[in-house]
């Protein structure tokens, strides 16, 4: 385990037995994780729903309400 592997860590802070067990992160680094993450999350939402029929926003509140 060599910083080298890990491009974005700014740190690596082992345990006791030598595993890492937290990662130092520029905050600039961090966010762009962050977005990221957020960015699949929203595609695979999309995924699931691209053979939905599309409501608009009077439907879609009618909807929420009978949930």
């Amino acid at each position: 385990m060599k910083i080298e592997d890990y491009p974005l860590a700014q740190k690596l802070i082992l345990d006791a037995e030598g595993n890492i067990s937290q990662v130092i992160l520029d905050y600039t680094d961090y966010k762009y994780l962050l977005e990221a993450i957020e960015d699949r999350g929203l595609l695979l939402a999309m995924r699931e729903v691209k053979n939905e029929k599309a409501l608009n926003l009077g439907q879609a509140l009618a909807e929420l309400e009978t949930e």
